[in-house]
């Protein structure tokens, strides 16, 4: 595997660990049939129990059956799952980054007791609710309601675009209390089969297709005050749970670039055209160079945010670099290895064009790279382009 700058030889065995299971992992279980998944727009759900078995799930968290993994396995986890396909690598981050973590930064004793193990050994399944049918780069116009109901809180609203959703056992769900003063945006633990819940799955995707994405309905939705966040309140909660998920991503595009180049490499090797095999002409080996320099680059980046997350100096604009050169990267990356593969390459007997896919649908989730390009600018410059 790509490895130019021989970063891997520095991690420790924990690291390496991690990383064999999950490339092993992906290997055996989910190369040989993502292809017709992707063709068929499903999710091996029987990969669950076993990403749960295996400690896949927010395995860098503290406590309540997690591993508490370094920041940099954890990145290389990401990595591996998302070279095997888009699909798979979110169905673990959002499980992780987007649930676990935050019932684990904010939630009760009692919520972290109920949820965060069963959730860690795949038993349950949950999802994110922040994005809206009109509100997806601008979150904080959200229109999900909350308001207090005797010993709990009635919601009505929708989310939209939720990874796992019609599968899901409990959605944690951000919405506007209104029984505050300056309705500020709290969070909350829905069970999905409590009266006034739907999630509607969405089809017709031509993009990560092998991931279950879906819809939440809510209307008239009783949750009591025990399914409440209590130690947080405003845009920060779901904004450090987009940052847990952004790092995520910025590690699982590069092994999803990293897939897209070894198999353009083997196959430039392999294919004999003009009397030798394609590898050797100059426009193929301009091809490889370029896209084995752009992925070093960004390893180089997503080892460097693994330090400064491990010293607790990582902030939200060093992740909105790390997603927006990274998935970029990989955007790019699977356009010229497909290109490479020629008319083979438009199969599903090869990843790249069904990279080339998913990549679009990361490009835009968890943060456009239109809206991390604005992050970046504002950092910068200190000057708001959003208003």
């Amino acid at each position: 595997m790509l490895d130019f700058v021989r970063l891997e030889a520095d991690v420790g065995e924990e690291e390496r660990l991690v990383r064999d299971t999950a490339r092993e992992f992906v290997e055996d279980r989910v190369k040989p049939t993502i292809g017709d998944h992707f063709e068929e727009g499903t999710f091996p759900t029987e990969l669950i129990s076993e990403m749960g078995e295996l400690g896949f799930y927010a395995p860098n968290l503290e406590g309540y059956g997690s591993p508490n993994v370094s920041e940099t396995a954890y990145g290389l986890l990401m990595q591996e799952l998302e070279a095997g396909d888009s699909a798979v690598r979110s169905m673990a981050s959002v499980q992780g980054a987007l649930v676990m973590y935050p019932i684990s930064a904010y939630g009760t004793e009692a919520q972290k007791e109920k949820w965060l193990p069963r959730l860690g050994n795949g038993d349950s399944v949950g999802c994110f609710g922040l994005t809206e049918p009109e509100h997806g780069s601008n979150p904080a116009g959200m229109r999900t309601t909350a308001e207090r109901d005797g010993s709990g809180y009635l919601l009505d609203g929708s989310k939209t675009w939720i990874t796992n959703a019609p599968i899901a056992d409990v959605a944690v769900v951000w919405a506007r209390d209104r029984s505050s003063e300056g309705d500020p945006v709290r969070g909350f633990l829905i069970e999905t089969d409590r009266d006034g819940v739907t999630t509607n799955e969405i089809t017709g995707k031509l993009s990560l297709r092998a991931s279950i994405t879906g819809e939440i309905g809510l209307n008239d939705v009783t949750v009591p005050e025990e399914n409440v966040f209590p130690d947080v309140s405003g845009m920060a909660g779901p904004l450090s749970c987009l940052t847990q998920a952004r790092y995520g991503i910025a590690w699982g595009a590069v092994g999803a670039a990293r897939d897209c180049f070894e198999q353009a490499r083997t196959y430039a090797l392999e294919r004999d055209q003009f009397g030798g095999p394609i590898a050797r002409f100059q426009l193929q080996q301009e091809k490889l160079a370029e896209m084995a320099t752009q992925i070093t680059l960004g390893q180089l980046l997503a080892y460097r945010l693994a330090d400064l997350k491990e010293r607790d100096e990582l902030r939200s604009q060093h992740v909105s670099m790390a997603k927006r050169n990274n998935v970029r990267t990989a955007r790019e990356t699977s356009r010229r290895s497909r290109e490479m593969l020629g008319g083979n390459g438009i199969t599903t007997d090869y990843s790249p064009m069904r990279h080339m896919a998913n990549i679009e649908t990361v490009y835009t989730y968890e943060g456009t790279h239109d809206i991390h390009t604005l992050i970046l600018g504002e950092e910068l410059t200190g000057i708001s382009a959003y208003q």
